[in-house]
């Protein structure tokens, strides 16, 4: 695969009004900051905190926010920080585990520009966009488009194509991914160190693609999950290693700890199928049913090979539900 990336844009530039097609002010401006509070004995306080802060992306004229759903699950307070540092109190609307698109409703208007919904879909590998953040052009880079690929991701997500771009926007959460034509293409999701598909380092982003959202989007406004039943969720942490697809952790009480499977197991087959990566491990479980199915393990612990069936669970029903008012 031929190198897209320019090499000039390895160093941090933030957009100039000059320099793009669009209202640049405009757009930037529907990026809000989020602080979010979550309770002490919430099922993802110990992982990801108690109180996170990112960014989302006016979607609605109504106070609609699009962000990225690990800022604000189980949360029991939600601030939206806008314009020129005006704070209003919203609520959340729903949160989507398959994408990790997450969304915000403002209890009141925030009297912001909703961002256009753009296509994710024709980005190319060395197409230029802007990574912003709250704040306007200073919050905001440019960056390209490193690669479209595959992504999964030790806690039972895969994305079958996801955005990667680079330089890295150095507060990624949540961050707005803005094409040539000012519109939303995605919104920011990690810290990545490997954007290039093969072994050559380089930092850079993470993006969700904002086609993905399309047919969930009345789903999450309505009942605030996609309307479809849920994936099973076996609550461990796998990740890649020398000696296999080798179990990192197990979450306390989930489905996994239930059924034994222990910390350093390494994963050799699900159902009686070989599986050596972890989007096809991901692959198999889910395709065993919904949430809810057994899932038949064979691992490898202390040199001994072991048969676990796990009783696979809904990660919704683990976790707190929002704040209602």
């Amino acid at each position: 695969m031929s190198d897209p990336f320019d090499p000039e844009l390895t160093e941090i530039t933030q957009p100039k009004p000059e320099d793009v097609s669009f209202d640049l002010a405009s757009v930037l401006s529907s990026v809000v900051y989020i602080r979010t509070k979550i309770s002490t004995d919430a099922f993802t306080a110990s992982s990801l905190g108690g109180e996170r802060a990112g960014h989302g992306v006016v979607i609605r004229d109504d106070g609609l926010v699009l962000t990225i759903g690990y800022l604000i699950t189980e949360a029991e307070s939600v601030w939206l920080i806008h314009g020129e540092g005006k704070a209003t109190e919203g609520h959340v609307v729903g949160y989507d585990r398959e994408t990790g698109f997450g969304l915000v409703q403002a209890f009141e208007p925030l009297g912001l520009p909703a961002m256009e919904i753009g296509d994710s879909a024709s980005l190319g590998e060395g197409d230029p966009v802007i990574v912003a953040g709250y704040g306007g052009p200073p919050a905001a880079i440019n960056a390209q488009v490193i690669s479209k690929r595959e992504f999964a991701g030790y806690w039972e997500y895969v994305l079958d194509e996801g955005i990667f771009t680079a330089p890295p926007h150095p507060v990624w959460g949540g961050a707005a991914l803005i094409g040539e034509d000012g519109s939303l293409r995605g919104i920011g999701s990690l810290f990545i160190q490997q954007a290039f598909p093969d072994e050559e380092p380089m930092n850079g982003n993470l993006i969700v693609p904002i086609d993905l959202l399309k047919p969930i989007l009345d789903d999450l406004v309505k009942f605030g999950r996609a309307n479809k039943p849920p994936r099973p969720w076996l609550g461990m942490s796998t990740m890649d290693s020398e000696g296999g697809l080798m179990i990192a952790k197990v979450a306390d009480g989930g489905p996994a700890n239930s059924a034994d499977v222990r910390a350093g197991d390494v994963v050799l087959e699900i159902d009686g199928d070989p599986v050596e990566q972890l989007a096809p491990m991901y692959r198999k479980i889910w395709a065993l049913g919904a949430a809810g199915v057994e899932v038949p393990l064979t691992v490898l612990r202390e040199g001994e090979e072991m048969e676990i069936r796990v009783r696979s669970g809904s990660r919704a029903d683990y976790l707190k539900s929002p704040r209602l008012h």
